[in-house]
C-alpha cells in the first residue's frame, strides 16, 4: 500500500536530459555497493543461509576460456553490471507491456584502473543494434549468432553469460566480474525496511501497473515500489527517460532509508536486509559467496561512486531503423582501446552523434 506523508515536496531544478541519463548508472552502482556492504556486514551471522541466496554463473565454463579476450592490464578490473527486470511471475502486473521473460534494462561496463582509486562506467544503450555471438543458454542449448539484434534482447534469448560474451566481443575487453541486480529483489528489501519515502513532482496516473500517486511525498511498500520503478505510460510523456527518473528517485530514497535506520547497528534488521538483498543478486562464480562479495567490496572501497565518470557508448541513429542506434565509429573504437589499455579516454571518444554530445 502507499501512504501519503506530510513531508513537503523537495524543491529541485529539473535535471538536464544528459545528466539524468548519467545519474542512473551512478545509482545502480550505489545500490550494488549497498548490497555488497549489507552482505559483507552480515557475513558473520547465518553465513550458510545467506550464501545459498546468491546465484552465480561460471563465465569461463559458459563462454569458453579460448573464446575470451586476453587480460591486458593485470591490476585493472572490468565489471559488467546489469540492472535486470523480471517480466514474468511476480512482476506480471507491472507497466512493461506484453513482453515476457527478463531483459537487461540497464547495462554498464565499469572500468577500475590499476590502483583502484577511481572508476569509469560506460553505459550501453539498450536499443543498440549488436551482433549476438553464438552462445550456450542456461540449459546448455546452442543459440546461433544473429546480426542486428537489440542489445537488451541478448539476456532474454541466451542469458547473462551471453551478454558478457557480447560485450567482450564488441569491446575487446576481458570482463573480470559480472553482477546482476534484479529490480524484483527489492520488494523484500523495501518491506524489510518498513517502506521507503519517495517524492514526485508530477502525478502518476496508473498506466498498466495501476499505481496512482499525486505530487508530493509518499511511503511505498514493496509491492508499490515495484510498480513505481516500472511505471512508464502513466507518468510524464510515457518515455523511458521518465521511468529512469523514477528508478533514480526510488533507489536513492532506498539508500537514504538504509542510512537513516542505522541498519549496521541493528543485527536483526541487518540480517533481514541481507537476506532480501542477496536474493536479488546474480554474480560470476568468483563473487558467488559472501566471502567473495565481502573481499571484492573491500578491494573496491577506495572507489567513490559519486566521483565515477559516466560515459555513454558513442552511438549514431541506424540508417535503416531510426528507432535504433548503432555504435559510432571511430569514437567507440577509441573508447574501448583506451579502457583496454588503462589509458585516459580522449575527448573525441566521448562524443555521441545520436545525442549531439
Amino acid at each position: 500500500m502507499t501512504q501519503a506523508t506530510d513531508a513537503p515536496p523537495r524543491s529541485r531544478k529539473a535535471p538536464r536530459r544528459s545528466s539524468r541519463k548519467k545519474r542512473v548508472f551512478r545509482v545502480v552502482a550505489l545500490v550494488l555497493l549497498a548490497l555488497l556492504l549489507i552482505a559483507g556486514g552480515a557475513g558473520w551471522w547465518a553465513y550458510s543461509h545467506l550464501n545459498g541466496n546468491i546465484d552465480s554463473v561460471d563465465l569461463d565454463q559458459a563462454i569458453g576460456v579460448d573464446n575470451r579476450p586476453a587480460k591486458v592490464v593485470a591490476g585493472a578490473q572490468n565489471i559488467l553490471v546489469l540492472g535486470s527486470d523480471s517480466r514474468a511471475g511476480a512482476n506480471a502486473e507491472l507497466d512493461h507491456g506484453d513482453v515476457s521473460g527478463a531483459r537487461s534494462d540497464t547495462a554498464m561496463l565499469v572500468h577500475v584502473p590499476e590502483g583502484r582509486k577511481k572508476a569509469t562506467a560506460v553505459s550501453i544503450p539498450r536499443d543498440t543494434l549488436v551482433t549476438r555471438p553464438e552462445c550456450k543458454d542456461g540449459d546448455g542449448k546452442t543459440v546461433k549468432t544473429a546480426n542486428r539484434v537489440m542489445f537488451n534482447s541478448v539476456y532474454s534469448v541466451a542469458g547473462p553469460a551471453c551478454v558478457v560474451k557480447t560485450v567482450e566481443q564488441m569491446s575487446g575487453i576481458r570482463v573480470d566480474h559480472f553482477v546482476e541486480v534484479d529490480f524484483a529483489g527489492f520488494k523484500g528489501l523495501v518491506d524489510a525496511l518498513g517502506g521507503v519515502n519517495v517524492t514526485i513532482e508530477k502525478p502518476i496516473n496508473g498506466g498498466s501497473g495501476g499505481l496512482k500517486l499525486d505530487p508530493g511525498t509518499h511511503r511505498l511498500d514493496g509491492t508499490d515500489s515495484l510498480k513505481f520503478v516500472r511505471t512508464r505510460h502513466g507518468y510524464g510523456d510515457g518515455s523511458d527517460l521518465g521511468r529512469i527518473g523514477l528508478q533514480q528517485e526510488f533507489m536513492m530514497a532506498m539508500l537514504s532509508e538504509i542510512k537513516r535506520q542505522d541498519t549496521f547497528g541493528n543485527p536483526a534488521r541487518l540480517y533481514k536486509l541481507a537476506d532480501a538483498g542477496t536474493k536479488s543478486l546474480t554474480t560470476d562464480s568468483e563473487l558467488g559467496s559472501l566471502k567473495g562479495l565481502s573481499d571484492f567490496a573491500q578491494s573496491m572501497k577506495g572507489v567513490d561512486p559519486d566521483t565515477m565518470e559516466t560515459i555513454m557508448l558513442p552511438v549514431a541513429y541506424d540508417k535503416i531503423d531510426r528507432n535504433r542506434v548503432i555504435a559510432a565509429e571511430p569514437q567507440a573504437g577509441q573508447l574501448w582501446e583506451a579502457l583496454r589499455n588503462d589509458r585516459t579516454i580522449p575527448a573525441s571518444a566521448k562524443k555521441s552523434p545520436a545525442t549531439g554530445g
